[in-house]
């Protein structure tokens, strides 16, 4: 019987680290039908992730839904649990909100990879609330106990998953605390160039990512402006753009998206990649760092366990806080170390995180957890000869199995 496998996803609309996770998911299970709460990704985009088409909720009948989603996350909890997987042998879901919420029956394998629990409804709620307008009058009287109640269903719908696995050590520390459940640690896949060609530094520091609040670029920007002689490039876009370009000194200039190619190169050639982000993982520092430039980093989230601060050959330095002044002091003391720093260090470092590394890790685990569901479901002595025997037997007789 050939197993039939879904792959669950959060929802698609642009392309980031969690879509390069299923992009390696679909590889390791070619035909495996998606399933997701909304789509709006092109032909090239889904092509790139690996599948043709995609089951939705009916959050895809809503207008503009890849732009205001974020405003209908009361209603997700609801939406996921409409999905129907009768048929499925295994359902995989990739998860940084609702994925893993999905319901399936006793002879359905759940494996649940986890970005993160559900942010928004956690440390990342006051956030949520700014985006969204909820932080006054009726809206925040309305937000509140709708952000409890989704706490509550998320610490619940975690118990649905057979096995979890988490991007990282921070992740799994956040799972138990949230949930209350173990996890195994699988850190995503980054692309790692084979023997890259190295390009001479240049004079920039780089700063990238989506152009949103909690990742801290405006701290960025205004560290640069302590340091008018050294230069930031910004790569990036989203919503808090143009209030970046507003604040931004004539040291630091913007390029918008770019693409693979020219990222790459961006990276090569800078002093330093800055990340100011308390991540889950954190997937361009990596990258960052194969193309063997450092990274200095916010010394919180997964940061902490892809860049070395220490030894004989350190990747990156760490900064306490993301302010002005901790990032101007970090990037001082970079300069006054820059010798220590070697590309063939950092590239060695991000070497432990290459895609084949992810396939073989997360093929293992799931085979473990299917092996162990088919040792659960086997039929035991009691249920092929049953007998007449008092509870109290039944009972020693559970106890000694």
């Amino acid at each position: 019987k050939r197993m039939r496998v879904a792959v669950v996803h959060d929802w698609l609309y642009t392309l980031g680290g969690a879509e390069r996770v299923l992009k390696e998911i679909l590889h390791c299970y070619p035909g495996a039908q998606v399933f997701t709460l909304f789509d709006v990704l092109n032909d090239e985009q889904r092509a790139w992730v690996g599948y043709e088409g995609s089951q939705t909720s009916f959050l895809q009948k809503i207008p503009f839904i890849g732009k205001v989603h974020r405003s209908l996350l009361p209603l997700m909890p609801h939406a996921i649990e409409q999905l129907d997987f009768t048929g499925y042998d295994l359902v995989i879901s990739s998860s940084y909100a609702v994925a893993k919420g999905i319901i399936t029956g006793p002879d359905q394998l759940h494996i649940a990879y986890i970005h993160s629990p559900m942010r928004y409804a956690w440390d990342l709620q006051h956030q949520y609330l700014r985006e969204t307008g909820g932080l006054f009058g009726l809206k925040r009287v309305l937000a509140r106990p709708i952000l409890h109640k989704m706490r509550i269903w998320d610490a619940v719908s975690s118990l649905r998953a057979d096995a979890m696995i988490a991007n990282s050590a921070y992740i799994a520390r956040r799972i138990r605390k949230t949930c209350g459940r173990a996890s195994t640690v699988i850190n995503p896949p980054v692309s790692v160039r084979a023997n890259p060609t190295p390009s001479p530094r240049g004079k920039h520091f780089l700063a990238a990512g989506r152009l949103v609040s909690y990742k801290n670029v405006l701290a960025v920007i205004e560290a640069f402006k302590l340091m008018p002689d050294q230069h930031l490039i910004v790569v990036g876009n989203g919503p808090e753009e143009k209030k970046l370009k507003a604040s931004a000194p004539s040291n630091v200039v913007f390029k918008g998206f770019v693409e693979d190619a020219e990222m790459r190169e961006l990276m090569s050639t800078a002093q330093a990649l800055i990340f100011a982000s308390e991540e889950d993982f954190g997937i361009i520092p990596v990258e960052a760092q194969a193309e063997g430039t450092p990274v200095l980093a916010l010394g919180l989230g997964g940061a902490k366990e892809t860049v070395i601060a220490d030894g004989d050959e350190p990747t990156g330095m760490f900064f306490d806080e993301a302010e002005a002044p901790a990032i101007a002091a970090c990037v001082g003391a970079f300069i006054a170390r820059r010798a220590e720093f070697s590309r063939e260090a950092c590239q060695r470092q991000a070497a432990l995180f290459e895609t084949q590394r992810f396939r073989r890790q997360f093929m293992t685990a799931v085979n473990r957890e299917l092996e162990r569901a088919q040792f659960d479901r086997r039929p035991t002595l009691q249920n092929l000869r049953p007998e007449k025997k008092s509870f109290r037997q039944h009972l020693v007789r559970s106890v000694a199995d």
